[in-house]
């Protein structure tokens, strides 16, 4: 299976600072972050594991969740929409997966994952 389409950008600036940009961004797109995970810290506390900085953003937009879920229940399996922040070489990533692919052959959700898919690429673009 091919590996799926992402919404990605390489930022130039500390982990932190995109961590504090992505939320503002998001807020600006109607999306709040309902979950932050450090992964980074988790590994070390649960497993004694060193790992670069990585936090995992769960980001919902309530219009289009409802919106989504209104058409199909299940989608709920791919909600909230998971953005990453880690550092790599050179920077920190910010990358989203493409909604689109999420939905898989749910055509009745093609055009909600279409307008969300905007937003999130708006929101990678704009931090």
């Amino acid at each position: 299976m091919a590996e799926p389409t992402h919404l990605h950008r390489l930022l130039t600036v500390s982990f932190s600072e995109a961590l504090e940009r992505i939320p503002e961004a998001l807020k600006g797109k109607g999306f709040g972050v309902l979950t932050s995970i450090d992964v980074a810290a988790t590994l070390k506390a649960k497993i004694g594991v060193d790992f670069p900085s990585y936090t995992i953003l769960g980001a919902c937009n309530p219009t289009m969740a409802h919106r989504a879920l209104s058409i199909d229940p299940t989608i709920g399996v791919f909600l909230p929409c998971n953005i990453i922040v880690r550092q790599v070489q050179g920077g920190v990533e910010v990358r989203a997966v493409d909604p689109l692919e999420s939905i898989g052959n749910r055509d009745n959700l093609k055009e909600v994952a279409k307008q969300v898919r905007g937003m999130l690429e708006e929101v990678i673009a704009s931090v």
